[in-house]
């Protein structure tokens, strides 16, 4: 199959739906991961994409699978012993959302290069890896490495999204494993925290702009600093790029750095120049600020263009 191909851990999630999880009454079930986000943003924006991960024989596994492959998304589940991870979501105040999450141990975190058709990624178009993945497990860590060297291999494009979670690496130093997976990457996707995290202790002062030039000269070709509600910032061919950000109301900002790179893919993967690829991914990072959940509000090509719309009825 062509299009982009990425893995990596989906969970199930929970979502409290008023005040804190020791009081809530209510709650929504659904599932996330920061793999799967991108894939589902980029085939709601009309690119084929595939998904592989580890799941459990359990009712959180099957719903995993089951949405996965209602949005469109060619699913390589591999159903293993154990439970699948969890998380729970409460929002304390209207502008902070905190996230649990309870997946040591859990069969996503067990994935293994064996369980990845190495046919799929030469055959794709793209392959995405994030910083979260390699921090699951050993052998997810070895996943990614030798995804990434048969991308390569194979002239395989390959993005980066260093999504790092500190959690997950228990007061280890990731900035050298970071530095190998960005090196070994044409696009790596970056926060500014991220970037001085993967550059060393020598990038803590510098600038965003000074911060993509640094990872550039690691080997990628596009370096994009997302800056939040600052917009985001790019270094693409040598050339710099600034893209403001686009003012909303912000309801949830969880998933919207996955959108952003989906919006970004996008566009690269339909020829878009390189402050459209940019723009494209802002848009459509801030329109995921407008729906609770990691994932449900992803848009459509038509529902970018609701952002500059002066009406408030549709019909």
């Amino acid at each position: 199959m062509s299009g982009v191909f990425t893995f990596g851990e989906t969970m199930g999630l929970v979502r409290a739906d008023s005040g804190p999880w020791e009081t809530a009454h209510r709650a929504s079930v659904g599932i996330g991961g920061a793999d799967s986000n991108v894939a589902i943003g980029l085939a709601r924006l009309g690119i084929r994409a595939s998904w592989l991960g580890r799941v459990g024989d359990d009712a959180l596994g099957r719903r995993v699978v089951r949405e996965l492959r209602a949005e469109g998304i060619e699913v390589h589940a591999r159903v293993v012993p154990g439970t699948t991870g969890l998380m729970l979501k409460e929002k304390r105040t209207p502008h902070t959302t905190s996230v649990l999450f309870y997946r040591a141990g859990s069969a996503g975190s067990t994935l293994a290069r064996e369980d990845v058709p190495m046919d799929i990624v030469r055959d794709a178009d793209l392959v995405h890896v994030t910083g979260i993945t390699a921090a699951l497990s050993r052998s997810a860590r070895a996943t990614v490495e030798v995804v990434i060297d048969t991308a390569r291999d194979a002239n395989v494009p390959v993005s980066f999204d260093v999504n790092h979670r500190p959690n997950l690496w228990r007061g280890e130093d990731p900035g050298e494993l970071y530095r190998s997976l960005a090196a070994r990457s044409d696009i790596v996707f970056a926060g500014d925290d991220e970037a001085r995290l993967l550059l060393g202790p020598d990038a803590l002062l510098e600038a965003p702009l000074a911060l993509a030039q640094e990872i550039g000269d690691l080997g990628p070709r596009e370096v994009v600093i997302k800056l939040g509600r600052r917009g985001s910032l790019a270094v693409i061919d040598g050339r710099p790029i600034v893209e403001p950000a686009i003012s909303v109301p912000v309801v949830d900002t969880v998933g919207a750095g996955d959108a952003f790179v989906a919006g970004y893919l996008a566009a690269l993967l339909s020829g878009s120049d390189a402050r459209g690829r940019v723009r494209h991914g802002v848009t459509a990072g801030a329109f995921a600020c407008l729906h609770a959940g990691d994932w449900e509000g992803l848009p459509r090509p038509a529902d970018l263009a609701l952002l500059d719309s002066e009406e408030p009825v549709t019909r």
